[in-house]
């Protein structure tokens, strides 16, 4: 179950909320002397303004592989190079866009509550087998079955949180 909601954090930090956050970049990759690296394992990140990230990449000579990746990691993201290195600035998402982005969010959301569905399913067919090799009783079969619904409810608020929490970003509000 805290897998499920690790992952939920990590995939909703990578979507864009109109606002600079270095999580967008990690999706991407820089082909760096035919290997392909992740981006902050080639340059520094820092936000430098509300919608700006300012990249610098240890070795100069990586600023045009840089700025080719997050070109073709089809962010939305414009990207202008400097003699300090790249910046990455993150343009005024419209009404259209923010409603995609939640879109997807909800689309991550439903991934890992498919996850913990999965989990729960996993500990049901524990528990009828113990019930069948008569390992339990019927009260603690009961018991078991609520405490592991009340566990997954317990995922699911979390989950809607982290959501719900993703969507007001997303929307502005």
């Amino acid at each position: 179950m805290a897998a499920a909601e690790e992952w939920l954090r990590k995939e909703l930090s990578g979507i864009r909320t109109g606002m600079a956050s270095p999580a967008v970049l990690d999706s991407v990759k820089v082909d760096v002397y035919g290997a392909p690296m992740a981006l902050k394992e080639v340059a520094s990140i820092v936000i430098e303004g509300a919608r700006s990230l300012r990249i610098a990449p240890w070795d100069k000579a990586q600023v045009k592989e840089i700025e080719k990746a997050i070109t073709i990691s089809n962010l939305g993201l414009s990207v202008v190079t400097d003699s300090d290195g790249v910046r990455v600035n993150f343009p005024e998402l419209t009404s259209d866009k923010r409603k995609d982005f939640a879109k997807v969010a909800k689309d991550k959301l439903e991934d890992a509550k498919k996850h913990v569905r999965g989990h729960r399913e996993d500990v049901m067919r524990d528990i009828q087998a113990k019930e069948k090799s008569g390992g339990f009783g019927k009260d603690d079969i009961f018991r078991l079955k609520n405490e592991m619904q009340k566990i997954v409810d317990d995922a699911n608020k979390k989950l809607d949180a982290l959501y719900d929490k993703k969507e007001k970003e997303i929307m502005g509000n």
